[in-house]
């Protein structure tokens, strides 16, 4: 599936990206996931990543939140492919787009995740490296994932 990618601060996404974001990441963490609350206060103080498909539709969405808000390095989250583009490599390349973007903003800095435990494997093919033992987050078990910088800052 070809992607056309957005990517914006969060004070920059216009009112159509702001809604297809939290629509797709309502659709997968909150009726597939169960409920929590998804919107907070770090979308504000994030670049946010879209992929539209050929029609429009927004397939694919991540956030990447600044240093110092959650973790002293950026982080990748809210990482949602729809469920109709799962198993086709969507997610990798959101992933990769996302790394790239990243790279791109904070040069030399590591990346850090808080990853669905079950995705330790697949976050592991991207470079991401386990940093933590497994933990609950909203009844669901993460750890805690790095991809290692290449400066001191990292």
């Amino acid at each position: 599936m070809m992607l056309r990618w957005t990517w914006a601060r969060f004070d920059d996404l216009g009112v159509h990206a702001l809604h297809d974001a939290l629509a797709l990441r309502c659709k997968v963490f909150i009726l597939e996931q169960g409920p929590y609350q998804d919107p907070d206060g770090a979308d504000k103080q994030s670049y946010h990543l879209l992929g539209y498909d050929e029609a429009g539709v927004a397939q694919a969405c991540l956030r990447v939140v600044d240093p110092g808000v959650n973790y002293p390095e950026p982080s990748i989250g809210r990482v949602v492919t729809a469920k109709e583009a799962r198993g086709n490599g969507t997610g990798r390349a959101l992933m990769a787009e996302g790394i790239a973007r990243c790279s791109q903003a904070w040069p030399g800095r590591g990346i850090r995740i808080s990853a669905q435990a079950h995705l330790q494997g697949f976050y592991g093919s991207l470079g991401f490296e386990t940093v933590s033992d497994e933990y609950l987050e909203d009844d669901i078990p993460h750890i805690e994932m790095l991809r290692r910088g290449d400066s001191p800052a990292a």
